[in-house]
């Protein structure tokens, strides 16, 4: 079964080289935690929504 799955990497430089591709592709696809805790701008509130088919239309 193993037979099989030894030819994917030539040698260990490839496949640690193929490792680091995928750990820096993984590092710089992240945002960091400064980046996603901005301030944010204050939105207004939603406007109030009323149930077209509530029989009850006061509120």
């Amino acid at each position: 079964m193993l037979n099989k799955y030894q030819n994917i990497f030539r040698s260990r430089w490839k496949a640690i080289w193929w490792a680091l591709g995928i750990l820096m592709t993984a590092y710089c696809t992240v945002p960091s935690a400064d980046q996603t805790q901005a301030p944010q701008a204050s939105a207004p509130p939603p406007p109030h929504q009323v149930n077209p088919w509530a029989l009850d239309k006061t509120h």
